[in-house]
C-alpha cells in the first residue's frame, strides 16, 4: 500500500512545483523581456529489494521559451530592444555574468549604466559607466554615445558597445534571479562569445513573452491534478483501514 502513497505524494509535490513555476510567470506577465520558465522534470526511481517499485520526480527550473515577446515602442532614448536570439551581458548578482533580455536601461548616480533590476550593464571592456552631466543615447550597433549638453552642436560621441551576446548553438539555463547563464565549466562559469553583428532597436523594449490567458489555463489544470493526486492519498488510506480490518476478523 505504501507504493501507491509514495509515487501520489511523489505526485502532489511535482504538482506543487509547477503551481510556482506557472504562479511565477503569472506575476512576470508584464515584466519587460522576460522569459516564460518551463519546469523540467526528470523520473526517478529507489533501488533495493522491494523498493524498485517506488518511483517518484525530480523537478526543477532550467530553461525557459526563448521566443520573442511583443514590441513596444517607447520613444526612450535608454531603451533597447534586442533583435534575433541576441542577449545583453550584465553583472549579476553573485558577480558573475549574466545574461538578459530586460533592456530598459537608466544611468544611476555614481554614472553606472544598469539595467531595470538595477544590475550594472557590461560593455566589451567590463561595467559601462558615463561622465556626469552627458546626454546618453544607445545606436542600433548597441554603441553608447554621449553628448554635452552645453555643446548641441557637436554630433554624440562614441565611448563603449554593449556586450551583445549571441546563444546560437549554445545551451542556457536560467537562475532563480530570471538571469541566463551557459553551463559551468570545469567549476568556473560559463560566458558566451561576442556578436559582432548584434543588433538593437533603440527607443524599444521587448516586453514578456508570458501569454496570461494560457498561463491561467495551466494554473486551473495543475490544481485540478493536485486535487487528483491527493484523492488517490484517500483512497490509499480507505485500502489500508480496510485491509487491517479484514486482519481482525476471527
Amino acid at each position: 500500500m505504501d507504493r501507491l502513497i509514495y509515487t501520489a505524494v511523489s505526485g502532489m509535490n511535482n504538482s506543487l512545483n509547477r503551481e510556482r513555476v506557472i504562479a511565477s510567470n503569472m506575476a512576470n506577465a508584464q515584466t519587460i523581456g522576460f522569459r516564460a520558465e518551463v519546469l523540467n522534470a526528470t523520473p526517478m526511481t529507489l533501488e533495493g529489494p522491494q523498493l524498485d517499485v517506488r518511483a517518484l520526480s525530480s523537478t526543477g527550473v532550467t530553461g525557459a521559451i526563448m521566443k520573442e515577446g511583443s514590441l513596444n515602442r517607447t520613444g526612450r532614448e535608454l531603451d533597447v530592444a534586442m533583435q534575433g536570439d541576441a542577449m545583453l551581458a550584465v553583472l549579476g548578482a553573485d558577480g558573475a555574468e549574466s545574461y538578459t533580455r530586460r533592456g530598459d536601461l537608466s544611468v544611476s548616480v555614481t554614472g553606472l549604466l544598469q539595467n531595470g533590476e538595477g544590475l550594472p550593464v557590461l560593455g566589451e571592456g567590463g561595467p559601462i559607466t558615463v561622465p556626469p552631466g552627458t546626454t546618453v543615447s544607445i545606436a542600433p550597433d548597441g554603441g553608447v554615445m554621449i553628448a554635452d549638453p552645453a555643446t548641441p552642436d557637436q554630433p554624440p560621441q562614441r565611448i563603449e558597445r554593449l556586450k551583445l551576446v549571441s546563444t546560437a548553438g549554445t545551451s542556457i539555463q536560467k537562475n532563480l534571479a530570471g538571469e541566463f547563464r551557459p553551463p559551468a565549466v570545469n567549476g568556473q562559469p560559463g560566458v558566451l562569445p561576442v556578436d559582432e553583428n548584434a543588433r538593437v532597436i533603440p527607443g524599444a523594449l521587448e516586453q514578456s513573452n508570458v501569454n496570461p490567458s494560457e498561463v491561467l489555463v495551466e494554473m486551473i489544470s495543475a490544481q485540478r491534478l493536485f486535487d487528483l493526486r491527493t484523492k488517490l492519498v484517500e483512497t490509499a488510506r480507505q485500502l489500508d483501514e480496510s485491509g487491517a480490518r479484514l486482519m481482525r476478523l476471527d
